[in-house]
């Protein structure tokens, strides 16, 4: 008979601080269920750089896809397929992929895209950020002509020159 008086009382007492606690436990689940989210999109974005990272020197080869050579936009499609994401095969296509993204906006996993052929509005090179340091100190990875599989900063007087747009997959 008292458990029954106290299941009657909990009850009671849990319909009158339902309307706070549901508020307090519909809150702390969608905190719970963002960070997941973003632990889940990090994890994806830590693994695309260090797929990157491990082309570290491998030389330049236009239109290679391979560990013997390979060009910008293969280093994306290879970095991004190693967590189920599929690119297209050349930088002027992969820089139609995903959304727009403003530069003070970069983040690690970003894609940004250059003119570094005659035509200034034509996307002919591609990277991946890989670490935001400050704001004239951001970090990319491309496959450059001259050193291969290397990191740079988009700040330097070269990339910002001919800096197109940078878009965003994850």
């Amino acid at each position: 008979m008292n458990s029954c008086i106290f299941v009657r009382t909990n009850a009671y007492v849990l319909l009158k601080l339902s309307k706070c606690s549901l508020i307090i436990l519909l809150t702390l689940q969608l905190f719970l269920v963002g960070c997941a989210g973003n632990v889940s999109r990090t994890k994806k974005i830590d693994t695309v750089v260090q797929t990157a990272r491990s082309y570290t020197g491998t030389p330049y080869k236009f239109g290679g896809t391979t560990r013997v050579g390979l060009d910008c936009s293969a280093l994306i499609l290879h970095a991004y397929r190693s967590i189920g994401v599929e690119m297209p095969r050349v930088s002027e296509d992969q820089a139609r992929s995903g959304v727009k993204v403003r530069l003070k906006e970069l983040k690690p996993g970003d894609l940004v895209f250059f003119a570094t052929g005659k035509k200034k509005r034509e996307v002919t090179h591609a990277g991946i950020v890989t670490v935001v340091r400050g704001k004239k100190d951001i970090r990319f990875i491309h496959s450059s002509t001259s050193l291969g599989v290397t990191e740079s900063n988009l700040y330097s007087p070269y990339y910002m020159k001919r800096f197109l747009r940078a878009r965003r997959i994850l």
